[in-house]
C-alpha cells in the first residue's frame, strides 16, 4: 500500500491549520514571532530510542507548506531500522520557519514510525512460521491510509482498507441476513469478485461457514485447542484468521497452531509513540 501525494497535502493542509488556527505561518506561530524574521538556524532531529522510520514524504511535505526555502534533507528511509541517537533529518534555513514546522512533523512521524516499529517487533515472533500479520480498521480517524502504510513499512499486511473492498460478516450482520449461509450467498451475489471473510465463536459456526463457501474464517476469540480442531476441521477448504487479544507474546502459540493470518487491532490502536527530538545547532 501506498500513500497518495494528494492525501499527505490534504492531511498536512489540516494539521498546520489546526496548529496556525487557519492563519499563515508567519502569522500564526506567535512564539516564533520573538525571533528575528532573517535568523538563520540548523537543525537536525534524532530519535531518543531504537525504531522503524516512517514519514519521509510527509517531512518533505510540511516543510514545503511552512517554507519551501528550508534546505530540508531526510537521511532515513520509510522502513529502515534506526538506532537510539541517530540523526532522521536535518534543516537549514529560517528558525521562524523550522520551529513552525517542527511540531507537526515530529508528530506525524513518532506515530507512524510507532506503528511501524509496533509492527515489527510483531514480525519478528512469527518469523520461521507461515503465519502472515494483518492489521485492522481500529485506526486513528482520518489516519487510516497512514497507519496502514506504516504497518507495511513494520513488515505487515494489510486487511481490508474500509468497507468497500472485501467483506467482513460478523454476529450481527448473521442475525440480520438470517444465517451464515444466507449471508455468504447474497455477499457472492452482490459482489461475486471480492473476497468474503466470516467471523464464527464456534466450531459448529466453523463448519457453516465452510459449507457456505467463505473464502476466509476468522476465529474470534478460540483457545489454542480450539484453533487446531479448526484446522483439522477446515482442511484448508478456506483461509484462517485468528484475531481477539493478540499479545507479543501469544502470537507464536497462536501461530504454530497452523492459521494463515493474525490479525491485531493493537499495531494501529495501543501504538506508543517514538520519542523524538530536534536539536539546533550553530552555524
Amino acid at each position: 500500500m501506498s500513500i497518495s501525494h494528494t492525501l499527505i497535502t490534504q492531511l498536512v493542509s489540516l494539521a498546520l491549520d489546526e496548529d496556525l488556527n487557519y492563519q499563515t505561518a508567519q502569522d500564526g506561530d506567535i512564539t516564533a514571532q520573538l525571533i528575528p524574521q532573517n535568523e538563520q538556524a540548523n537543525a537536525k532531529v534524532i530519535t531518543r530510542e531504537d525504531c522503524v522510520f516512517c514519514g519521509k514524504d510527509i517531512i518533505i511535505e510540511v516543510f514545503k507548506q511552512v517554507d519551501p526555502s528550508v534546505e530540508l534533507n531526510v537521511l532515513i528511509n520509510d522502513g529502515d531500522t534506526v538506532t537510539a541517537n541517530s540523526t532522521l533529518f536535518t534543516a537549514k534555513g529560517s528558525a521562524r520557519a523550522i520551529l513552525t514546522a517542527e511540531r507537526t512533523a515530529l508528530n506525524f512521524v513518532q506515530t507512524l514510525s510507532g506503528t511501524a516499529t509496533t509492527t515489527a517487533h510483531y514480525v519478528k515472533e512469527l518469523s520461521g512460521t507461515t503465519t502472515q500479520l494483518l492489521d485492522t480498521r481500529k485506526t486513528i480517524p482520518g489516519l487510516r491510509a497512514l497507519q496502514k502504510y506504516a504497518v507495511k513499512c513494520g513488515g505487515g499486511a494489510n486487511h481490508r482498507i474500509g468497507l468497500f473492498d472485501a467483506f467482513l460478516i460478523k454476529e450481527n450482520h448473521i442475525a440480520a441476513c438470517g444465517g451464515i449461509d444466507k449471508a455468504v450467498a447474497q455477499a457472492k451475489q452482490n459482489h461475486p469478485n471480492k473476497p468474503v471473510e466470516v467471523e464464527v465463536e464456534s466450531l459448529p459456526e466453523l463448519k457453516q461457514a465452510i459449507e457456505a463457501g467463505a473464502d476466509i474464517i476468522m476465529l474470534d476469540n478460540f483457545s489454542v485447542e480450539q484453533i487446531k480442531q479448526a484446522v483439522v476441521l477446515t482442511n484448508k477448504r478456506a483461509k484462517l484468521e485468528v484475531s481477539g487479544n493478540m499479545t507479543l507474546e501469544t502470537l507464536k502459540t497462536y501461530s504454530q497452531a497452523g492459521v494463515d493470518f493474525i490479525s491485531s487491532g493493537a499495531l494501529t490502536k495501543n501504538l506508543q509513540s517514538i520519542d523524538l527530538s530536534m536539536r539546533f545547532e550553530q552555524f
